[in-house]
């Protein structure tokens, strides 16, 4: 009796574990899909060093009848500057601002203006940052102002309109001079500085800028010859064939569209 029931009850159990084997076997996957799939997402979505890559266009053009892209305030990558007031250099309540204002310009394109600015000095030519990027958000405000102040015509005439402004780029640099120690920022004043500013534009494609507004070419870029006015494109080689040429940008940019 006890080992034939012991051999029944070990017959049993035996079968037990080998169904049990067997289940296990069956039922229980590899590997989840949801973990593999997991881990492509989590693949995919991992940190990455950023682009050498700009994401955004040096050659944009804006002006009166172009607007800046829709995107291009969420992308620019901006860096503040300040200007260095050489010693003996008296400021005024017109031109204080040039020393305490907080200057914002694309990152390559404030890199160029520095090597720029510091080429000129070795001539004994000093070139001042007067303005620089300006958003849209800022523009408008601008723009209320003047319309308070002068009227909607006057506002037409010589304030941009809200996004039809190269200054949102950050690519655009208004400079100063400073001659026989002082301060040179009126318009007309710079204007007449003639050589000064033929010794300028000479040097500004070696550091990727051009003149943006070429006097006499006003009927195409919609603004009277701005001297001061420079624009960053950030290739020295088509920087040279636009000053060479005596293009400007609209020109350039019409030419080599295809």
């Amino acid at each position: 009796m006890k080992n034939s029931m012991f051999k029944r009850v070990l017959a049993c159990l035996l079968a037990a574990l080998c169904v049990c084997a067997l289940l296990t076997a069956c039922g229980a996957p590899e590997t989840p899909a949801d973990d593999k799939t997991t881990g492509a997402a989590a693949e995919t979505n991992a940190p990455t060093e950023p682009s050498a890559e700009a994401p955004y266009d040096y050659m944009v053009l804006v002006n009166k009848e172009n607007k800046l892209p829709d995107n291009w305030e969420s992308v620019i990558v901006l860096e503040d500057a300040q200007n260095t007031i050489p010693e003996g250099v008296e400021l005024n309540k017109d031109n204080e601002y040039l020393a305490t204002d907080v200057f914002k310009v694309e990152t390559k394109a404030l890199k160029a203006f520095r090597a720029l600015q510091e080429d000129l000095a070795k001539e004994g030519i000093t070139i001042l940052l007067d303005s620089t990027y300006r958003s849209v958000a800022r523009q408008e405000e601008l723009w209320k102002q003047f319309e308070a102040d002068k009227g909607i015509e006057y506002t037409k005439k010589y304030v941009a309109v809200p996004g039809y402004s190269e200054h949102h780029t950050a690519l655009a640099i208004d400079v100063c001079l400073i001659k026989d120690g002082v301060i040179i920022n009126d318009n007309d004043q710079m204007i007449a500085e003639k050589d000064i500013f033929a010794k300028i534009h000479a040097k500004l494609a070696a550091y990727g800028f051009i003149l943006r507004f070429p006097e006499g070419r006003d009927e195409i870029t919609g603004y009277a010859y701005e001297p001061w006015h420079f624009r960053y494109i950030d290739s020295p080689e088509i920087a040279k064939q636009i000053m060479d040429s005596g293009l400007t940008l609209e020109e350039y940019l019409t030419r080599n569209s295809n």
